[in-house]
């Protein structure tokens, strides 16, 4: 069974952009599916951040996201392991048109795309680190949709 948490999480991304962010994901209570040795499950993802960018190497820009979606983990040995890969998108809101070097976003809605890899340690497994790829655009709603590509490091606390 998956756990609630906590978790600060931040990265690096294309055109010298910065995320950081802080959320909370609630784990599916009744869901769940077997795939190959392992366990499947899901839970939602709710978070808040602040994406930095240099457009055309101007001073740093700073631009608020709100954001929430789902996520699915496999986990091996029946849903054991300490390890686990995930991927998950969501929905999220942006204070400002958020714009990176000559790019800008067309809408402040876009959506955030995930892949990761992570694992669990400590007494009751209540830690986590997982490393995860990130893509953002507005799924071609409306152009320019020049997207956003990052790099993250998320830790997770068990509450």
């Amino acid at each position: 069974q998956e756990a609630r948490t906590i978790y600060a999480q931040g990265g690096w991304g294309e055109n010298a952009a910065r995320s950081a962010v802080l959320g909370m994901t609630l784990p599916w209570e009744s869901w769940s599916w077997s795939l190959g040795s392992g366990m499947v499950r899901g839970q939602w993802d709710g978070y808040v951040g602040n994406w930095s960018s240099r457009p055309d190497h101007a001073a740093r820009r700073n631009t608020w996201v709100l954001g929430f979606g789902p996520s699915l983990r496999w986990r091996g040995s029946e849903g054991r392991s300490p390890w686990f890969g995930e991927l998950g998108t969501s929905l999220h809101l942006s204070s400002r048109h958020y714009q990176s070097s000559g790019d800008r976003f067309s809408t402040r809605y876009n959506f955030a795309s995930h892949i990761g890899l992570g694992r669990n340690f400590g007494a009751q497994r209540q830690h986590e680190l997982s490393l995860r790829l990130q893509h953002t655009s507005n799924a071609s709603i409306k152009r320019p949709n020049p997207g956003e590509n990052f790099v993250l490091l998320r830790y997770a606390h068990a509450f």
